[in-house]
């Protein structure tokens, strides 16, 4: 079943916000990782705007979503949440700070959320400024999954050796890391699956 979708709110603060109540996805990374376009490929929609400048996500996103999920296909409603970016940003260093402070914001208080993605460019793997979010989010026990973002700029004979060196060196992630490209739409179908499969759990443990 294709997600149903719509921008629900744009939060330059917290109490712009929307109420708590339904499980909550949020992504992750590095300005300019490609945030936007994998966004946008997994909503099925150009909701997210896509710019050439690092940094263009000022605010907290927050898409609402329906999807059929479980083996009964009963439908789910969840948020995806669009997080700033970090790391070099063309703003000033008030402004960035800003963003750092909203981001923490919502991460250590919002008990909606189930699952960080951390999206890291697949042609890097993790840098300094990752390993530092994927520290933060361990020490408020956050889970994360690791998305690697652009795998298109990589070729495919490569794709599969470069994902096994990175998990070898070691990272912070629930499960094996989905390589995707919002381009090619590579991992998109095999991301949107395991979104759902959170998602379900989630709701499946509070009904319990």
């Amino acid at each position: 079943m294709p997600w149903k979708v719509s921008l629900e709110a744009t939060s330059f603060n917290v109490p712009q916000f929307p109420a708590e109540g339904v499980p909550e996805i949020a992504m992750a990374g590095r300005s300019n990782v490609g945030k936007s376009t994998l966004v946008n490929a997994l909503l099925g929609a150009k909701l997210a705007h896509v710019g050439a400048t690092p940094g263009k996500t000022r605010s907290v996103n927050f898409y609402a979503v329906k999807c059929a999920t479980g083996a009964s296909k009963r439908e789910r409603s969840f948020r995806l949440v669009d997080l700033p970016g970090y790391g070099y940003a063309s703003r000033s260093r008030t402004e960035r700070r800003e963003w750092s402070q909203l981001t923490s914001a919502y991460v250590e208080g919002r008990k909606s959320l189930i699952l960080v993605c951390h999206l890291v460019d697949f042609r890097h793997g993790l840098l300094g400024n990752d390993r530092l979010l994927q520290d933060w989010l361990d020490q408020r026990r956050r889970p994360v999954m690791v998305l690697f973002t652009k795998a298109d700029k990589i070729t495919g004979s490569k794709r599969r050796g470069t994902l096994q060196q990175y998990v070898r060196d070691g990272l912070k992630s629930v499960d094996v890391p989905i390589v995707t490209s919002g381009e090619e739409r590579c991992g998109i179908d095999e991301l949107k699956r395991f979104i759902e499969a959170r998602v379900d759990a989630s709701m499946q443990e509070q009904a319990e």
